[in-house]
């Protein structure tokens, strides 16, 4: 019995303190952590950037700012497009709060804007959407947008293709129905049978969203399909090889040259 009583408050002794030891280490990298990881509290100034990198400073300015926007073979508006859906991509969220507000002033409408994050949740993930949430519910509030500018859950669809749809749905099908037939089932009926006809994105540029995703992603495989489809859509050659010109500043060199030998492909097979 002495024993049983003696192991039993031994135990509580070293529970107590495991619980002690763990509630201050806990105490402890959470000031730690405070200390170390400081989110921004407002938009970077040049100064800001110039006191840590100087060339930094003069190539957003004279390359990024000075250069990339103003060149000729994207709007504004494009670029905006294709810079949104590159950084919710990538999941850039100190990023989204600047370019989310100069889509807007680029004409890019609010319900636009709403729709290329919902079609990202598909080709980027949900939580990169749920991240694009979380920065445009604040700028909407700022600039009283309201539930009255956006696209419905749900409404009239575009007219479907039914033709060029069957034979695409086919194709997945046969190589693809037995390996994951959920993945084949969800694709046809989800995307495109639902979101790829909602009609709040000209089909250009939920084709120009799709195509700067993926190159931002690095996902070459998938880049044929949909920088065809865009085409089709009437996405100009000279349009889509700037889309990797602009990319490459949003998303890295690495990904944009990944890309270039697969859109090179395309294009001669299209002159043919």
């Amino acid at each position: 019995m002495e024993r049983r009583n003696f192991i039993q408050a031994s135990t509580l002794f070293l529970a107590n303190m495991l619980w002690s030891d763990g509630l201050a280490l806990a105490k402890e990298m959470k000031m730690s952590d405070a200390k170390k990881i400081v989110p921004p509290t407002g938009p970077l100034t040049y100064d800001d950037v110039s006191s840590v990198s100087p060339a930094l400073e003069l190539y957003t300015k004279k390359t990024l700012l000075g250069g990339l926007w103003k060149r000729p073979e994207l709007s504004s508006r494009d670029r905006s497009i294709v810079t949104v859906a590159a950084i919710i991509a990538r999941m850039q969220m100190y990023e989204m709060s600047i370019h989310f507000a100069l889509a807007l002033d680029n004409d890019v409408k609010p319900a636009e804007l709403s729709e290329v994050i919902t079609h990202l949740a598909f080709y980027a993930g949900w939580g990169n959407a749920m991240a694009a949430i979380s920065v445009a519910k604040d700028l909407f509030r700022q600039r009283g947008i309201g539930i009255d500018q956006l696209p419905p859950a749900k409404g009239e669809l575009l007219p479907l293709n039914e033709e060029a749809e069957k034979q695409r749905a086919t194709q997945v099908g046969n190589n693809f129905g037995t390996v994951s037939p959920g993945l084949v089932q969800n694709t046809t009926d989800l995307l495109f049978r639902d979101l790829w006809l909602r009609p709040a994105l000209a089909p250009r540029d939920r084709s120009l969203v799709t195509v700067s995703a993926l190159i931002a992603n690095g996902q070459t495989a998938q880049i044929p399909y949909h920088l065809n489809r865009a085409m089709d859509c009437g996405l100009r050659q000279e349009e889509a090889g700037e889309v990797l010109t602009h990319v490459a500043f949003y998303a890295g060199w690495p990904c944009a040259f990944s890309a270039l030998p697969v859109v090179k492909d395309i294009f001669e097979k299209r002159t043919k």
